[in-house]
């Protein structure tokens, strides 16, 4: 499909408008007439701020497009490069030209199928917005750490797609989850392939030192599997582990507070007999499950919003502040802390649970 054009503001000169307009710059200049105005530069510094913006814009519509989302303000979901671009994927796959890490990440697979599977959830069925992704650094090692909550682990997945298609470099969040996850069968190939890995300090510790973006979630379990009465009321933190690992890489650690998970399946009730037969750590009764049997695992279609907070650095620590345990019970503070705190902000701002 072709692009569209741009055309400028001065265009009409174009039927025959240019013929008069060449008559009027030749003719000569008498004396009394009006000075001709020149031509409006902008001034250096906001010429640099529109070339970066612009650059910033190309690259995501670039992306975008390659990903087959429709671009904002533009005609056509550009469906010719959707299909070259499906027939080159099947074509690696099939042939073996693709890239997987040590960790199981695969890159292509990740961005050509589990995002696309992902956001119609993310844009169409819980509409995340996006605040604060500019804190997000452009490059280098980064640790996200987010409230958990929804029942089951969706809020980890939304927050990987908000990153991904939101950063103006398109950055992929690499989350640490459960060994629970990785139990589960085509879960745990799955996740592997999403670029998931186990949450432990070595395997977070040598993704921030290759200069990957690492997303925790710090409550685990006693987050996502805590009654509705409880809803954004943050849980213990662990004993700050992700705060040690990021003393040991000196990333930046960024806070990260989403709204809106905690309604999709309101948790009523725990069923510890089944959740000890099936190997669970909690089983959920909601008000539709187990009621309405397979029905009953839809989740609430909640409007969401997901903010990302001020980075607080830790390369300014010398390298033995990773072994101070009070510095790190101050630094866990601090970061749930602020997390707590956008969290009452933004249910202050919010009008409705599902608008």
């Amino acid at each position: 499909m072709a692009d569209a054009k741009v055309i400028p503001f001065d265009d009409d000169r174009s039927r025959g408008g240019a013929q008069r307009a060449s008559r009027r710059r030749s003719a000569p200049r008498r004396a009394g007439d009006p000075a001709t105005v020149s031509e409006v530069k902008a001034l250096p510094g906001q010429q640099d701020g529109q070339q970066d913006g612009q650059r910033d814009g190309d690259a995501r519509t670039e992306r975008a497009q390659e990903q087959g989302r429709t671009v904002p303000g533009q005609r056509g979901g550009g469906w010719d490069r959707r299909i070259a671009g499906g027939l080159s994927f099947l074509r690696r796959r099939l042939t073996g030209e693709y890239e997987v890490d040590d960790f199981g990440y695969d890159e292509e697979l990740t961005d050509q199928v589990l995002m696309s599977l992902l956001r119609p959830f993310y844009e169409k069925y819980f509409r995340v917005e996006v605040k604060g992704i500019e804190n997000i650094p452009a490059d280098g090692g980064a640790l996200i750490v987010a409230n958990h909550s929804g029942t089951l682990p969706l809020d980890g997945l939304m927050m990987q797609v908000a990153v991904h298609d939101n950063h103006p470099h398109g950055r992929h969040l690499r989350l640490l989850a459960a060994d629970l996850v990785f139990m589960l069968p085509v879960v745990n190939e799955l996740a592997r392939k999403a670029g998931h890995t186990l949450a432990c300090a070595e395997d977070a510790e040598r993704l921030l030192e290759r200069g990957e973006l690492v997303g925790v979630m710090p409550e685990g379990f006693k987050g996502i599997g805590k009654p509705f009465s409880e809803r954004y009321k943050l849980q213990r933190f662990g004993r700050g582990g992700f705060v040690s690992t990021a003393l040991r890489t000196g990333s930046p650690i960024v806070p990260c507070s989403i709204v809106g998970a905690e309604e999709i399946y309101p948790m009523i009730g725990n069923a510890k007999t089944l959740a000890r037969v099936f190997g669970f750590p909690y089983f959920p009764i909601t008000p539709t499950f187990p009621w309405l049997g397979p029905l009953g695992a839809v989740p609430l279609p909640t409007k969401w919003t997901i903010q990302f907070g001020e980075p607080i650095p830790t390369d300014g620590y010398p390298p033995e502040a990773a072994e101070d345990p009070m510095l790190m019970f101050n630094l866990t503070d601090q970061v749930r802390e602020q997390i707590q705190h956008s969290l009452y902000k933004l249910l202050v701002q919010r009008r409705s649970v599902f608008f």
